[in-house]
């Protein structure tokens, strides 16, 4: 761990302290202002400094309550997890206050400044956060902060990562040197870089590598106070918190398939029918209207009909507004047309065309603000999708599918998804296929709502979109 990042972790504790006296106060004047004053007169008699003291003594409950709720770990969080925990522990605060209310009858009697503090301290928490986000992405421009990393492993898998650290220096991750295997040379060439200062984790990124080298690239690391990580394919392991059984009075350890089972299954088919139904409702002006100029069109019907496979392999009837000449589906089939235009997917099971001569002009403008799938709103009211999840499969895709590949097959198909936020139709299919398994051995609410309010800001720029 670095010195700066150990440094700021530490001084988010007096930050975050005079952070919470500062939202006190605010509240304080807020109550006390001539405004509010006019609108409900103060009955009370409450002292500035008695009240600071007050507000002082509690703040540091406060911080340990920020303790206890994980914000002051050493690595970082993700931003949404990071602000879920501030509201949670912030209103965790708000009982201790109450508490503290049992005893001060002035206190007690303003209620006003009780609910300021609470709505208050997670807003100036949260802007002092992202502050010091901020901060550290600027100083690592200027390397400070920035972790240096040795990757091990010049396969497809570790290609993608180099990229990825290449593209978001904002992350704090550096490459300073790309080795293929782990010999006698590749230990020298760490070595020297650990000296130079441009060494922090060693990155093992090939998933074919044995227990014996893992081992020895894991000790070595150690022995030159190097971290050690690791980037494993997505299917010979799992990502999902085992669950630790004791059979026969020896520990049996259970993969489960995804945390969408239990509690996530109802959680998400309530969160979906809410959703669904909200957005029906919004969009149907737009439906209307695109019903019209699609009957106006004369190529078709309305909706585009079609055979997808769902959740369990099971077929369901998927629709969607028309976007191509009638009868497009069979070219995908045609050897003279796949000749003439060609498939970028070629080798995978799937079917996709840059340029698709078969899409009409309205269904060139629909697709590019993917207003096409409005229409699968109902498919998700109707339990056969979900909001968020793997794409629909064709029934000839999944035939092609490797065994491996039939896992994105645990969970519904939905309208958007990891892949689809991550690079839409530029994915190459593997790429795709792991990011739905991320996505499915890491659900979480929170993780739907982020792919939600990414999936515009995906559409309004047409990445990926064809």
């Amino acid at each position: 761990m670095k010195k700066v990042d150990l440094f700021f972790t530490a001084a988010l504790v007096p930050l975050d302290y005079l952070t919470l006296l500062a939202s006190a106060a605010a509240a304080y004047s807020l109550r006390f202002s001539p405004f509010l004053e006019e609108l409900r007169p103060i009955l009370f008699n409450l002292p500035f400094d008695e009240y600071l003291r007050v507000a002082a003594i509690i703040a540091l409950a406060w911080i340990a309550i920020f303790a206890l709720s994980g914000l002051y770990a050493i690595r970082p969080r993700r931003l949404a997890v990071e602000l879920t925990r501030i509201i949670l522990a912030c209103s965790t605060g708000i009982a201790v206050i109450l508490a503290v209310a049992f005893f001060s009858r002035e206190l007690f009697d303003s209620r006003f400044i009780v609910l300021a503090v609470w709505g208050l301290s997670i807003i100036f928490i949260i802007i002092e956060r992202i502050l010091i986000r901020g901060i550290q992405r600027s100083l690592r421009r200027f390397g400070i902060g920035v972790k240096y990393v040795v990757m091990v492993g010049k396969t497809r898998s570790g290609n993608t990562l180099h990229d990825f650290f290449d593209n978001y220096p904002k992350l704090g991750f550096a490459v300073s040197d790309h080795i293929s295997i782990f010999d006698d040379e590749a230990k020298r060439r760490i070595q020297k870089l650990k000296k130079a200062g441009i060494a922090d984790i060693i990155l093992l990124a090939n998933p074919d590598t044995d227990r014996k080298e893992v081992n020895a690239i894991k000790t070595f690391s150690d022995i030159h106070h190097l971290s050690f990580m690791y980037s494993a394919e997505i299917f010979p392991g799992s990502a999902v918190r085992p669950i630790i059984h004791t059979l026969a009075g020896q520990p049996v350890i259970e993969v489960p398939k995804t945390p969408l089972d239990g509690w996530g299954a109802i959680y998400k088919r309530l969160f979906d029918i809410v959703i669904s139904l909200i957005l029906i409702i919004l969009t149907s002006p737009i439906q209307i209207i695109v019903a019209i100029l699609l009957l106006l069109e004369r190529q078709g019907g309305i909706l585009f009909g079609h055979k997808r496979i769902g959740q369990g392999e099971k077929p369901y009837k998927y629709f969607k507004f028309r976007s191509m000449i009638k009868g497009a589906h069979k070219y995908r089939f045609d050897p003279e047309f796949i000749e003439k235009y060609g498939n970028m997917r070629e080798g995978t099971p799937l079917f996709k065309l840059e340029h698709d001569p078969r899409v009409t002009s309205l269904g060139k403008f629909m697709r590019k603000f993917s207003i096409d799938e409005i229409p699968e709103f109902y498919l998700v009211l109707l339990g056969h999708m979900s909001l968020v999840g793997p794409r629909p499969h064709l029934p000839e895709e999944v035939d092609s599918y490797k065994p491996s590949q039939k896992r994105v097959l645990t969970i519904k198909p939905g309208i958007t998804g990891m892949a689809q936020v991550s690079g839409r139709a530029n994915l190459e299919f593997d790429e795709e296929v792991q990011l739905d398994m991320y996505y499915i051995e890491n659900w979480s609410p929170w993780l739907d709502l982020v792919i939600l309010i990414k999936t515009p800001l995906v559409v309004l720029f047409n990445r990926g979109a064809y």
